[in-house]
């Protein structure tokens, strides 16, 4: 689609960096510098204008990109719009709400599509705090702090007099403005707010518009949100776009409300009653420029849907903006005017009121993360507890937990999983496994039973046989970790009487049988098996009714198991790798520090995004918090083909190939 730019400033420069890999093309270029309009035009090779309407008469382009000051923001809009243009705008839409309103009010007439920047609630760090949020993670959300220090524009803008003449709140403030609409929809009134002249003496250059604004926001579906918009606070100060939000079950930080790129530390987590947990990326998130908007409202229009959500909340946001000012000179609480936008017409909020309830990806079971966390309390040779590094994994992020009977500590994970800060259950993925000595019917089923209470969970997402082999029966497994440990290994490792392990005269066929039971009984979503051979696996899907879903085996470079992993893909079964960082050695293997030099990562790292490069799952456990964060982290990496290949040449005598 042809698009007219109508101003060629520094943002004009950034918007078309993008399309030379962009199904927009450049049709023309429009500024009132004929000279700037002429070196951009120049750069892509069509005509340049000063005249607006004799660029509209000119240049056939059904959308314009209005990258003008902000204060010629509603005026360009309204001509392109009598022009039958769609038009895609800077921040703000407008200065004033009842012409922002106007405005949105005219595209609706004329069928044409509107949007405006901001639209940074889709970069990867905003979007990764939306999941966080729609997880439930911070219970009711009652408090939140927002900043948007702009900075010194006299310092680090070449043009500065635009931002003088409107403030900090029209061009700063609407970053966290625009993305707490995204989350919780309108803004119903202004509290109080405050409008302050800081400002250098020796500046010659100063703010017409107050240089720094605090108001006090009320937003319809409940929080109470700190606005603070300032010129006068550097924008390199220790909070740029920051955001807090506070709950009854946690908080919330989000470093960049405006942020366009991905860091593993933009979004934190703190339960309550614990320091703020880092919740990283777990999938490759591309940055977001600033032609993404423009395509998304291109493709609208092509699809003959002409979207104007972005105007819509733009608008919304100027009446923010609007209100905030009367409040400052006037005093408030001040009501924030419609002007045309309801709570219906703007997009559907990540959060919601009190009583209502945001679908989620599949109410039924969640789809299987990249990766998991293992809950074994058994690490190099002791018994150790886990509890606290698992609320720090579900802190993080991790949505999948791999539990089991013979961890014995069921009963207290379901603690942490009823504890306030938890993600909502259909947000998590949880392995249950049944112990070898409980294969028989009536053990199994009961074993089921017993981790599914302990658990608080109504149904597991995978229940799975812990090995396809059988143990005779000792009694009954729950609550091991509160038992001796000589009465633990008696339970679960039962010996004959020469005292070798005592074997069940249980089938796999038989075992796998049983287990589906669990699955018809609605106790479990799906079954899986672990530590399983292609011979074995093979016997189930022969005898069995309910195919398994996912295959849990011991995995890492030593250990790669490519032909049952490729047994299992074939046929759509999932594989989860346990044990990808405990082989004996395996860390210090120099191709793995230098490939981990190369991508950025750790070597623990480099295993973990080799098994998710693979489309394996792999769950670490840690107890080193920092561990913990970093290993989640790695799911977000794939590593290139030549690094998986290297990794390919480790050798270990002590592992099959």
């Amino acid at each position: 689609m042809n698009c007219l730019f109508v101003g060629a400033g520094a943002i004009a420069t950034e918007y078309a960096a993008g399309l030379s890999d962009s199904p927009l093309s450049l049709a023309g270029v429009c500024d009132l510098d004929g000279e700037r309009a002429a070196v951009l035009a120049e750069d892509h090779v069509c005509p340049s204008f000063t005249d607006l309407q004799v660029a509209l008469e000119t240049v056939d382009a059904p959308l314009v990109v209005n990258l003008t000051s902000h204060a010629a923001h509603a005026p360009v809009t309204r001509a392109a719009l009598s022009a039958n243009r769609h038009v895609f705008s800077q921040k703000p839409l407008a200065i004033d709400g009842d012409t922002a309103g106007e405005l949105l009010a005219m595209a609706r007439r004329r069928g044409l599509a509107l949007g405006c920047a901001p639209t940074t609630s889709r970069g990867p760090p905003q979007r990764r705090a939306a999941r966080l949020l729609a997880d439930g993670r911070l219970g009711p959300i009652q408090l939140g702090y927002a900043h948007a220090h702009v900075g010194r524009v006299t310092d680090w803008h070449d043009r500065p007099e635009s931002f003088l003449e409107i403030g900090p709140l029209y061009d700063g403030g609407v970053y966290p403005l625009s993305l707490l609409v995204s989350w919780f929809g309108p803004v119903e009134r202004v509290r109080v707010a405050d409008a302050l002249h800081f400002w250098p003496d020796r500046e010659a250059r100063r703010p017409t518009a107050p240089s720094h604004v605090e108001a006090t926001l009320a937003f319809a579906s409940g929080p109470t949100v700190r606005l603070t918009a300032s010129l006068y606070a550097p924008h390199r100060s220790r909070e740029f776009y920051g955001l807090e939000l506070h709950g009854d079950d946690g908080s919330l930080y989000l470093r960049g409300t405006g942020a366009m790129e991905s860091s593993t530390d933009d979004v934190q987590f703190g339960r309550l009653g614990r320091e703020y947990t880092t919740v990283p990326p777990q999938s490759p998130a591309e940055s977001l420029s600033y032609l993404d908007a423009v395509e998304r409202l291109a493709t609208s229009v092509a699809d003959g849907t002409p979207s104007r959500s972005g105007g819509q909340r733009g608008a919304h946001v100027v009446a923010v903006c609007n209100a905030i000012e009367t409040a400052a000179a006037d005093g408030g609480p001040i009501p924030v005017p419609a002007h045309g936008v309801t709570s219906d017409s703007l997009p559907e909020p990540v959060v919601t009121p009190p009583g209502r309830h945001l679908p989620s990806d599949s109410p039924r079971s969640p789809r299987l993360p990249s990766i998991g966390f293992g809950c074994s309390r058994y690490r190099n040779g002791e018994y150790i507890d886990r509890i606290d590094s698992i609320v720090t994994a579900l802190d993080a992020g991790y949505r999948l937990l791999d539990s089991a009977e013979l961890y014995g500590n069921e009963h207290r994970i379901g603690d942490v999983l009823a504890a306030p800060g938890t993600p909502d259950r259909e947000r998590l993925f949880i392995i249950g496994k049944a112990w070898r000595t409980n294969h028989r019917r009536e053990h199994l089923l009961e074993a089921c039973a017993g981790s599914r209470s302990e658990l608080g969970i109504d149904a597991f997402d995978c229940y799975t046989l812990h090995w396809p082999s059988a143990l005779a029966y000792r009694g009954e497994l729950s609550r091991l970790a509160e038992k001796p440990i000589e009465q633990q290994e008696a339970l679960t490792f039962p010996n004959d009487d020469d005292g070798d392990l005592e074997a069940a005269n249980v089938p796999l066929s038989t075992a796998w049988r049983n287990l589906e039971e669990t699955h018809n009984r609605g106790w479990a979503r799906t079954l899986g098996v672990c530590n399983v051979s292609r011979t074995q696996l093979e016997t189930i899907l022969e005898t069995g009714t309910v195919r398994p879903a996912l295959v849990q085996i011991e995995r890492h470079p030593y250990r790669p198991q490519h032909e049952l992993v490729a047994f299992c893909h074939e046929r759509g079964i999932r594989v989860v790798a346990h044990s990808p960082l405990s082989a004996p050695g395996l860390l210090e293997e120099p191709v793995l520090a230098e490939i981990a030099a190369d991508c950025g990562l750790s070597p623990a790292g480099v295993v973990l995004a080799w098994n998710v490069t693979q489309g394996i799952v792999p769950i670490p456990a840690s107890t080193t918090p920092s561990h913990v964060v970093a290993n989640l982290a790695a799911a977000a990496e794939r590593l290139p083909p030549e690094a998986c290949a290297r990794l390919e040449t480790l050798r270990d005598p002590d592992f099959d190939r």
